[in-house]
């Protein structure tokens, strides 16, 4: 995939953190057009793609942060998570209403969460493999 001509967006994740999983199964459900792919930022494809991009896997914005690739940007954290709900079905657009909170407060929040996950939801062995119904959607 290439930022410069792909419109599918990309939603890279943590594929080992329980959070993370129970998030991009939560956005699989919300996301009724199917206008997401996925790709576990541990997989060979974030790697390579991340690289082109400037972005090393071992950067350390990427193990703690959600990553948005859509039409030419790139989007992190609470930014990442705003961009996602607003394409969402349902009253998870309203979400965006979040925008009116600084970036950097927003931010500071998600970092603490990030910083947490494993200790409070726990982190699995492997990145989860998904059901056939949806591993279309995955990179």
């Amino acid at each position: 995939m290439n930022t410069k001509t792909s419109n599918t967006p990309v939603i890279f994740f943590d594929g080992i953190c329980n959070l993370c999983n129970a998030s991009v199964i939560f956005i699989i459900r919300h996301d009724k057009r199917g206008h997401f792919k996925f790709a576990s930022l541990q997989s060979d494809f974030a790697n390579d793609f991340l690289k082109k991009q400037g972005l090393m896997a071992d950067d350390k914005n990427l193990p703690d942060s959600l990553v948005l690739v859509q039409e030419n940007r790139i989007y992190f954290k609470s930014e990442a998570a705003l961009e996602i709900a607003k394409q969402l079905s349902g009253i998870w657009k309203g979400l965006i209403i979040f925008r009116i909170i600084p970036r950097p407060l927003r931010d500071r929040l998600y970092d603490v969460v990030a910083r947490n996950r494993y200790k409070w939801f726990g982190k699995r062995q492997s990145c989860m493999v998904p059901v056939p119904e949806i591993s279309e959607r995955f990179l």
